[in-house]
């Protein structure tokens, strides 16, 4: 009933949210004389976060449209390479001619977030790579009739859009993706796969959560799998293409998230609210950019939710050699061909330290030459992926390694 809930309150908020639009609109008229008052000033600020806050947010854009290429605008168009029910590979195409650049897969977090969150990554690596992502379906757009997900056929997804890649690619994996990547990457560096990747990139993942617990990693592993099934698994609400399909919703994964912080999410609103009262356009703008973002949720499929918190926060099986994933043994010994380089965040309170930096231990077999790891000094777990210091600091030293095992 939690889901209906959700819903049936969203619905109550719905004039409340049209009565704040159009008193805005009438408020912000150019030749209204109380516009520009004192009074003026507050009210259309109380009104407009009345409207953002009510405001429902769907799947963003990623907006690339152009990169800067040694010197010069390059138009960007986005293709979709190759499409499953649960997600596509999507190529962010520039139109011109640099067959020499690296092909890179990045591998967004299947986690409550749209790809797009990723989208500051992308737009890093977009002058000198050939771009590829991962975008994931929302769960709750997905009809009951069609094929079930969990974690073995995210593995599957990873290993298959590899191969439509083919050779000579090179894959990095944001947060929880680090542990089906390196799953992947260890069946097809076993099987000899034409397709396996020349290096993999994992960036504050969790691969052995036993090292360093967080308090996601704490709470997780404090409820056991009954609790989970009972507590945040739910019914797509009739009305959604997806009616029916048991799902982990997204707004219980943002509600989470906003509660590990809630004094610097409260905080954040109010300077929000004061930038509007001053007419501080440009710190809104920025706050607003990181909050339309953060708050674009989707619902994750109830099996693949299920089995990551078991598998990998309650009986950690990927590090203890344990992970089976369609029947096949996942052993990350037999990575010989892959480099590896991970990468953790100083104040991560995701995935804490030592927790990525885990593979390089379960990868006993890969030579030290294919191997680096990173910690970032001063950033926590978004800015491993996004803002200045990723773009200065921990994107180069990214494509400085894959440069160097091409």
């Amino acid at each position: 009933m939690l889901y209906e809930s959700y819903e049936l309150q969203r619905l109550a908020l719905a004039p409340m949210h049209f009565f704040a639009s159009n008193a805005l609109s009438v408020l912000d008229f150019p030749y209204n004389p109380l516009r520009q008052t004192p009074l003026g000033r507050v009210t259309a600020a109380m009104l407009d976060s009345v409207e953002y806050s009510t405001r429902r947010f769907g799947k963003p854009r990623f907006g690339h449209t152009e990169a800067l290429i040694d010197g010069e605008p390059v138009p960007i168009i986005e293709d979709v390479v190759h499409a499953r029910v649960w997600g596509k590979l999507k190529r962010f195409r520039r139109l011109v001619d640099r067959p020499a650049d690296p092909r890179l897969l990045i591998v967004a977090p299947m986690s409550g977030h749209f790809a797009t969150l990723l989208r500051g990554t992308v737009a890093a690596f977009l002058p000198d790579h050939d771009v590829y992502i991962t975008d994931w379906t929302d769960a709750r757009v997905v009809p009951v009739g069609e094929e079930a997900f969990n974690l073995d056929d995210y593995i599957d997804h990873v290993i298959e859009f590899l191969q439509v890649l083919g050779p000579r690619t090179h894959v990095l994996a944001v947060c929880q993706p680090a542990v089906p990547v390196l799953a992947a990457v260890s069946l097809m560096n076993e099987t000899h796969d034409p397709a396996t990747p020349a290096s993999m990139t994992l960036i504050g993942g969790p691969i052995d959560t036993r090292e360093a617990p967080t308090a996601v990693n704490t709470f997780a592993k404090d409820h056991d799998m009954d609790w989970f099934r009972r507590n945040t698994i739910h019914a797509v609400p009739f009305g959604n293409p997806g009616a029916g399909r048991l799902v982990y919703p997204g707004f219980l994964q943002l509600a989470g998230f906003m509660a590990m912080n809630l004094d610097r999410h409260v905080e954040a609103h109010w300077q929000m609210f004061q930038h509007l009262v001053q007419g501080d356009g440009e710190s809104l703008g920025s706050k607003r950019r990181f909050y339309e973002e953060y708050r674009s949720v989707m619902d994750l499929s109830a099996d693949y939710y299920l089995q990551t918190i078991r598998a990998v926060f309650h009986e950690h099986l990927l590090p203890r050699g344990l992970l089976v994933s369609s029947n096949r043994l996942v052993d990350p010994a037999a990575i010989e061909q892959t480099a590896l380089f991970t990468i953790e965040g100083e104040r991560d309170d995701i995935s804490g330290i030592g927790q990525t930096r885990a593979a390089h231990r379960l990868t006993r077999n890969l030579p030290e030459r294919m191997r680096a790891h990173h910690e970032q000094e001063g950033v926590g777990h978004y800015g491993l992926f996004n803002g200045q210091r990723f773009r200065s600091e921990v994107a180069p030293r990214i494509k400085a390694f894959i440069a160097s095992h091409r």
